[in-house]
């Protein structure tokens, strides 16, 4: 088939708009290309020569976001940014003086922990000024944990010097609302507008697709990034001014979807790729550096809030995952302008089935945040340092693309998971949830290119794509508008029901898994499988006693893998992670790291069903616990929290169950483990006896291959054997 390279036109230049979000009221064609009042381009370099051909073109909006518009000509596949610019005179305020907007969405981190609460005194504590100045709006929580706030109220605080002053209430209001952000920027800045001036996101994360401030009053409603789009947009059509930094004291929102939307609004954004420990950021550390060093800008402030965290972290020993970044916003459009030609040379590359599998290969690998495992959730929020290395087998451009996220990101730390991040995570779609997720994701995408990548993708792993292969007009519509951000937008219903069938229908085998005469399980890839498998791990299975059922007992790394010729055989050794009474966890791989692995084990903890997080290194298999983590919710709100196991709790392993007597699958409860002393987690050989074996082959579409299981046994010496059972 005969490419398209992303036209609907058959000749011309097609320019397509995207993420936008004003109606034709807002932004007519003619006001756009010839008077353009209201939007200034903010870099010559994104704007390609205008010819006559382009000076026609239709840009009406047909996306989600309001502060900028996007475009990419068919003959060259250069981006164009433009970005909102405000016609009012900015709001002045006082020299010298720094003012923080907190918008504290309290959830349960509040109404469980007091956790809002402690941030408040942590500012009351920092070093008094008078010219710097906490500005909190509380909302979001069932329940404070002072006397002070009063959940049923929109409430707002001045916190300056040891004063917490009530200085404005109103009406309760939906946290997760964009008016509610907007009413509150219009109204902090109209009142409280200095010099310097951030702006601040408290709450739960989850990434570009499920945004921050899931509010717990209603239904776990969160703002997404076009929400925030709008509520900052309305703040800055009143205000006319950009502040010195835009943070997210909350999980997953270090990424470029995000800084995307932020670079019309602000200077700097400080983010996290990562989960964040409950306790957050360092308030004190914050309030008390700008008492001393008012005139500092977004980033030296950026440093103090990343070290100061990281210390915080430390402290506490919760430091192993943490991530934060200061970007400088001003260089996000040169970045894009890289990544839209980098995704160009990808997109097309990777029609070639080998070069696709190797980029998917190199993604999958790449560092990514928040679980992205069944046992925790999806939040497909990836390294996109490690992106940009996957990209450079179909690239050439790759060189050009990380220089430019290198000048972006001007500081980051890093706890000891993650030292090679980049400081910016980016979506790509590990674990699809849906068609709704695909469609967010279309609304914020940074290019057209990348995002007919992942359609393509979720196509192929749908199901949908015929042997005449993908077609790029499915993205747009027949005027040849961007097709994303309408009411009647069904582009990505092909993913509604979509599941993972175990089956995958991709990989197929030169050598279907078989016993070789040395007793070892193994096969080999034909060239097609190969193509289309991007990982090889192995699953463990335990039959129950009454041999109702088998239980999975996880994954295991123990595979000799010859990607070369695609040969995989086992190595498994018989030695499993357990609790100290001898029950086998149910481990899952949430990371792999130069030194050890990062596992994750469905528990009950004391009666509430969560996940343990523990590391095995791989010098001396010992085993260090960090704690009960919950995962990702059903809103996709990451838990901050990390419980650290203490003497007295009482542990329950969870596993998957199938039955061996009918097509039931269900969660299957181990015995209670009460924790004693030091928590601890045994790497033992498996109690003498049979168990199954089977390979798990990933396809790089997001579906997998489960083989057959074939039995192995392991003897009272340690000695394991592989057999196929005979029919009776």
């Amino acid at each position: 088939m005969k490419r398209k390279l992303l036209a609907i036109l058959l000749s011309g230049v097609l320019s397509v708009s995207m993420l936008t979000a004003c109606d034709d009221s807002d932004w007519s064609d003619e006001s756009y290309i010839e008077t353009d009042d209201e939007y200034v381009e903010e870099t010559e370099t994104t704007e390609p020569e205008e010819t006559e051909e382009q000076s026609n073109v239709d840009l009406r909006s047909a996306g989600a976001i309001r502060g900028l518009k996007m475009s990419v000509a068919q003959n060259s596949g250069e981006l164009t940014i433009k970005r909102a610019e405000s016609n009012v005179e900015p709001i002045k305020g006082d020299d010298g003086v720094w003012t923080i907007f907190i918008y504290m969405c309290g959830t349960d981190l509040e109404s469980f922990n007091g956790m809002g609460t402690a941030d408040f005194e942590e500012m009351a504590k920092a070093e008094s000024s008078e010219n710097v100045r906490f500005i909190v709006q509380t909302g979001g929580t069932s329940q404070w944990r002072n006397e002070f706030v009063d959940s049923s109220k929109i409430q707002r605080y001045m916190v300056k010097g040891a004063q917490k002053e009530l200085v404005n209430e109103t009406s309760e209001a939906a946290m997760g609302n964009s008016d509610t952000l907007a009413d509150f920027i219009q109204w902090g800045t109209q009142n409280y507008a200095s010099e310097h001036m951030g702006l601040i996101f408290w709450n739960h994360g989850g990434g570009s697709i499920s945004g921050v401030c899931f509010d717990e009053n209603n239904d776990g409603d969160s703002l997404s990034l076009a929400e925030i789009d709008d509520g900052l947009y309305k703040g800055y059509e009143v205000s006319g001014r950009k502040f010195d930094f835009i943070g997210f004291d909350a999980c997953l929102m270090g990424t470029i979807e995000t800084a995307n939307i932020l670079a019309t609004y602000a200077d700097y954004m400080y983010g996290s790729e990562e989960t964040e420990p409950g306790s957050g950021w360092d308030y004190t550390a914050i309030g008390s550096y700008l008492a001393s060093n008012t005139s500092a800008n977004g980033a030296d402030l950026g440093k103090v809030v990343c070290d100061s965290f990281l210390a915080c972290c430390a402290a506490q020993k919760d430091d192993a995952l943490t991530t934060l970044s200061v970007i400088d916003l001003s260089k996000v459009d040169d970045f894009l302008v890289s990544f839209n030609d980098f995704s160009k040379e990808i997109y097309e590359a990777t029609e070639d089935a080998s070069v696709r599998a190797k980029l998917v290969r190199g993604i999958e690998a790449a560092d990514n945040f928040g679980g992205n495992d069944k046992s925790e959730g999806y939040t497909n929020m990836v390294d996109m340092g490690g992106i940009i290395e996957a990209g450079s087998v179909a690239s050439s451009k790759a060189a050009d693309v990380r220089k430019n996220l290198d000048s972006l990101v001007v500081y980051n730390v890093t706890g000891s998971t993650h030292q090679g991040a980049s400081g910016m995570a980016m979506y790509y779609p590990l674990g699809i949830e849906g068609s709704n997720e695909l469609s967010t994701f279309g609304q914020v995408c940074v290019s057209p290119y990348y995002l007919a990548l992942v359609d393509r993708q979720g196509q192929y792993g749908a199901g949908k794509l015929s042997d005449n292969g993908y077609d790029e007009a499915e993205l747009f519509d027949e005027d040849g508008d961007w097709n994303f951000g309408n009411e009647d937008d069904d582009h990505w219903d092909y993913m509604d029901e979509y599941e993972p069938t175990g089956e995958s229908s991709h990989i197929t085998f030169e050598q279907a898994p078989y016993i070789d005469d040395d007793g070892v399980y193994t096969f080999q890839l034909d060239d097609a499988g190969y193509n289309n498998t991007a990982d090889v791990c192995a699953l463990i299975y335990e039959i129950l006693d009454d041999e109702s059922a088998m239980i999975e007992l996880g994954e295991t790394i123990d595979v000799d893998s010859d990607w070369d010729n695609g040969i995989f055989k086992d190595n498994f050794d018989g030695y499993w992670l357990s609790l100290p009474d001898g029950q086998n966890l149910a481990t899952y791989i949430v990371d792999i790291t130069d030194e050890y692995v990062v596992y994750t084990s469905p528990i009950m903890l004391n009666g509430k069903d969560t996940n343990l997080r523990f590391y095995q290194y791989f010098e001396d298999g010992s085993v260090v616990i960090e704690g009960a983590w919950d995962g990702i919710d059903e809103n996709g709100a990451a838990s901050r929290d990390i419980i650290k196991l203490q003497k007295g709790d009482k542990i329950v392993p969870l596993y998957y169950a199938y039955s061996l007597n009918s097509e039931d699958e269900y969660t299957y409860e181990g015995n209670e483990y009460t924790v004693s002393g030091t928590p601890e987690i045994n790497y033992s050989l498996m109690i003498s006896g049979d168990y199954m074996y089977a390979f798990c082959i990933d396809d790089i579409y997001g579906d997998y291959l489960v083989t057959d299981t074939v039995t192995f046994n392991v003897d009272e010496n340690g000695e394991l054997s592989f057999y196929i059972e005979e029919d009776e």
